[in-house]
């Protein structure tokens, strides 16, 4: 291909409090542009990523994202994970007319016209998991989380839904970002006195690994009182021991061990261009598979222009590996695969649940009933 590069940008940060996850996403970026370029890219026009390497705070990500887009001309964008870092960059895309494509799970009650979003909203995530503890442990929970938008907004969600089926939020607790130990084991000394049926965590990042640790040294059993999470991961579990990780919870559209030939197809092509033991994430899967969904409506979109690309994006789908998703026409929202995985003895995801069809968005939960009796 020798036809002028489609710029695209990257908005991964090797630096911040999720930088491990960020860097499972911005891999499996690259990965899928390999691809897109190996069948002709778009147009015979090859994708060509100008990295925008973020910082550490929030506003790094708003400072990358001008720079993509004013000095390179960027049009379409991908990337930042924690909400507080896509809430920077969203001004940028809106003001600038640019497309921003969100990989990572969030709270949800959110839309704009320049953000394409695939990871989970929460009838997608949040549903299953306060389903499933309801079942299996029952309705006294506890929440955990750091103090931003994120742990605030799903925590209200959460609590809404035990709520709806008669349970209690026997206390709320936010802890500083790079939280220490001593923070951890007084979330423990609570985590005593109130006896949950859970712990909900919306604890991010390297400060997830602690938690568990607490966990550990403190003598509860995840067989009773297990840590439920929407954000531990992979990579989290990585920086755990088997002891640590064993029998606790996690909601997601995708874990890497989901046993499907194309799941299975994935993480072969992804190991072998970052490493046998390259760890993978459903942030990942989701940051790979909206490459692909943006690249098949570019090459139906009428022209180059973001407007022709949004209209070619309204329906779009793509052959995932956790399964057939598809963009929400109303939403621009995803169709995906609801999943719960328990962590094993060897720190791996065994699926518990899962959707037996992709379900459709719902980001501002308007029409949902948690029908899971006390």
């Amino acid at each position: 291909m020798t036809a002028q590069p489609y710029k695209v940008g990257l908005l991964f940060s090797e630096h911040s409090l999720t930088a491990a996850s960020e860097t499972t996403q911005a891999n499996a970026t690259h990965l899928a542009i390999a691809e897109v370029n190996a069948s002709g890219g778009i147009g015979g026009r090859p994708l060509l990523a100008i990295d925008g390497h973020p910082g550490a705070e929030p506003g790094d990500y708003r400072d990358s994202a001008l720079q993509l887009c004013d000095e390179h001309q960027v049009q379409v964008l991908f990337g930042t994970h924690m909400s507080s870092t896509r809430k920077t960059v969203l001004p940028v895309v809106e003001s600038r007319r640019r497309l921003l494509f969100y990989p990572t799970m969030y709270e949800g009650f959110e839309y704009s016209p320049y953000c394409f979003y695939t990871g989970s909203a929460p009838n997608q995530n949040s549903l299953q998991l306060a389903r499933y503890v309801l079942e299996h442990f029952g309705n006294r929970v506890l929440f955990v989380g750091g103090a931003y938008v994120y742990p605030f907004e799903s925590n209200r969600i959460m609590r809404e839904l035990f709520e709806q089926a008669g349970g209690e939020v026997v206390d709320e607790i936010y802890l500083p970002f790079h939280a220490t130990g001593e923070d951890f084991m007084r979330v423990m000394q609570r985590v005593r006195a109130t006896a949950p049926d859970a712990i909900y965590s919306t604890i991010v990042g390297s400060d997830i690994p602690p938690l568990y640790r607490a966990y550990r040294r403190a003598g509860f059993d995840p067989a009773v009182t297990p840590i439920v999470s929407l954000a531990t991961n992979e990579v989290d579990v990585l920086a755990m021991t088997a002891e640590e990780a064993e029998g606790h919870v996690a909601a997601a559209p995708w874990f890497s061990t989901l046993q499907t030939p194309a799941s299975q197809a994935f993480v072969a092509r992804y190991q072998a261009r970052f490493g046998e033991q390259a760890p993978l994430t459903a942030g990942a899967e989701a940051a790979y598979f909206q490459v692909h969904l943006f690249a098949e409506a570019a090459r139906r979109a009428a022209d180059d222009s973001v407007q022709a690309l949004r209209e070619a994006l309204a329906g779009a789908s793509y052959a995932a590996p956790q399964g057939q998703v598809r963009i929400d026409t109303q939403t621009q929202h995803t169709w995906l695969w609801p999943r719960v995985a328990r962590l094993d003895h060897q720190r791996r995801f065994q699926t518990v649940l899962e959707s037996p069809h992709a379900v459709p968005p719902s980001p501002y939960m308007v029409d949902y009933q948690l029908d899971v009796q006390p």
